[in-house]
């Protein structure tokens, strides 16, 4: 399957962390990555990588922010996904129920230009081929991809502690 958690809320990452959990405790082979996000000890990159070890990369270069940062993007978003192809060749652990690619903040890399749409259409039928559910997450979903795709589910920003000049909080944001 296909999973897709988008929208301009917040939530996303925790969502493909809450899914990789469940695959995780129903017996699946799960590996994670990140687009955009350096491993930077988030919380979540704390937990994932006691979790996952080597199935586990936070790829990012960071917010992409300035087009003179393009090319070393770039090379990070395609470091990333060549790493998730990789893994879309490993065999099945023995003993796995089944497998599942996380890949946080993939819809960020592809609506920056980073990843083209020919690439991630190449990685979902990868995932696909390799009887592999995949999960994407970020902000602007195409329309290309939400035909594509099994469950979408939108976080709804409805009301958010930095609007009103709240700094981010460790345990929530990070």
């Amino acid at each position: 399957m296909l999973l897709i958690y988008t929208g301009n809320g917040k939530g996303k990452t925790s969502a493909c962390v809450g899914q990789a959990v469940r695959a995780l405790g129903q017996g699946f082979q799960v590996t994670f990555g990140q687009f955009m996000k350096r491993d930077v000890g988030a919380g979540e990159q704390v937990l994932l990588t006691r979790l996952f070890g080597p199935a586990f990369r936070a790829g990012g270069a960071g917010f992409f922010r300035e087009e003179a940062e393009r090319d070393a993007h770039r090379a990070a978003a395609l470091d990333t996904l060549e790493w998730a192809f990789a893994r879309l060749r490993e065999p099945f652990a023995s003993g796995a129920k089944g497998r599942m690619l996380v890949l946080d903040e993939a819809l960020y890399a592809l609506g920056a230009g980073l990843v083209s749409e020919e690439e991630a259409l190449s990685l979902i039928a990868a995932a696909r081929a390799a009887d592999n559910h995949l999960v994407l997450s970020g902000r602007g979903l195409p329309d290309w991809l939400e035909k594509e795709a099994d469950l979408v589910t939108e976080m709804l920003e409805r009301k958010h502690p930095a609007t009103q000049g709240t700094a981010a909080q460790a345990g929530i944001e990070f």
